[in-house]
């Protein structure tokens, strides 16, 4: 008995996961390097190491990307970078570690909400149910965390947190629509590079030049955001997603808190609730059953029997009032020994070529 998932979808999955795994690593990293930098200078530095990373890659892989893709590269710069970080790093500053966790734990939802909204994905049952899943464990975690040191949660820094997921959803979207015209490489270079131009733009203007004379540890955290996080997990993440609808990619970000927990445990030396371990089992399983999940069958397309190339039929939705064949002069037999095959023009009694649709509709924003 064969395989039914390709190895290339099971590839996907492997990647996505470990992007996710890897995107937990920050928290820690960042807890070291934020004792001695603002936020602004600590993601200028991060993203300023991961795109010098990005060069030996660039160097191997890369392609121009045409002008008339552009604004799509421009969005997924700026909403992936100083948007994203910069929204929710200054959210995570004003609120505490359990409201934010409950805040990112929303992302695989409005990610799902997303893909069925702009881009046609359609989610089945059994991917709601890893959803619904995953990010209950999420909340679970989040919910365990204690230890406010002094500071209690605010509305203006959840709700950033929570507008920061909003960049997020879109900067997926929108690189999952590059991705499938380049390669994956190229797009999350070229919007690595764009973004970080835009944040250091911001950054200096706001914050002015970050310092240089910092630890031995602080550097070593830079070096591993930018290496592991910037630029080995985006490399990751955009690579899974080409194989996997970005509904179902959505719930391996969850992840990341449990990447995060274990860290806390292992290395910080904080102690795990139960509800925090309860969590993690659940945001394993629902990845487990969206990676598990055969992937579904490809549709076979009759073919025309007098030899010619396969007919590439369109959606039955694409014609609501479609006349009845069998009422017109000769076509009844022709539709008779055809079955499956009745669209006629009304007014030849031939067969009527379908146009072809474009596998990816224009997003709306």
């Amino acid at each position: 008995m064969t395989d039914p998932t390709p190895p290339r979808n099971r590839l996907a999955h492997a990647a996505l996961a470990a992007a996710g795994i890897i995107w937990g690593t920050p928290f820690l990293f960042a807890k070291i390097a934020l004792d001695e930098l603002p936020v602004g200078h600590m993601l200028l530095y991060r993203f300023v190491i991961g795109s010098i990373a990005f060069v030996p890659v660039a160097w191997a892989t890369w392609r121009p990307i045409p002008r008339a893709d552009w604004p799509l590269l421009t969005s997924a710069a700026v909403l992936g970078v100083p948007v994203q970080f910069l929204v929710q790093f200054e959210g995570l500053a004003r609120t505490t570690v359990s409201h934010a966790s409950l805040m990112i734990a929303a992302l695989p939802i409005l990610l799902a909400a997303g893909a069925a909204r702009f881009t046609g994905e359609r989610l089945a049952r059994q991917d709601w149910v890893s959803l619904a899943v995953a990010t209950v464990g999420a909340v679970l975690i989040g919910g365990a965390s204690g230890g406010d040191g002094g500071r209690g949660a605010t509305r203006l820094g959840d709700a950033l947190v929570l507008l920061s997921l909003f960049a997020t959803v879109a900067w997926i979207l929108i690189t999952k629509r590059l991705t499938q015209r380049h390669d994956a490489a190229v797009v999350s270079i070229a919007t690595i590079w764009l973004g970080t131009a835009l944040l250091a733009a911001w950054t200096l203007a706001a914050d002015g030049l970050p310092a240089i004379h910092l630890r031995t540890g602080t550097w070593l955290a830079l070096v591993a955001q930018g290496v592991l996080a910037t630029a080995g997990a985006t490399l990751l993440w955009n690579w899974g997603i080409t194989g996997v609808p970005a509904g179902r990619a959505g719930v391996y970000t969850n992840l990341e808190p449990i990447v995060g927990a274990t860290l806390g445990v292992t290395v910080l030396g904080e102690a795990l609730a139960a509800p925090a371990i309860v969590g993690g089992v659940l945001v394993l399983a629902g990845a487990a059953l969206v990676a598990l999940r055969p992937a579904p069958e490809a549709a076979v397309r009759p073919h025309d029997p007098r030899g010619h190339r396969p007919l590439r039929l369109h959606d039955e939705r694409s014609y609501p009032q479609a006349e009845n064949t069998s009422t017109v002069p000769g076509c009844a037999a022709w539709s008779a020994a055809h079955p499956g095959m009745t669209r006629h023009s009304a007014v030849t009694g031939r067969p009527r070529r379908p146009r072809a649709s474009a596998p990816w509709p224009a997003p709306s924003w």
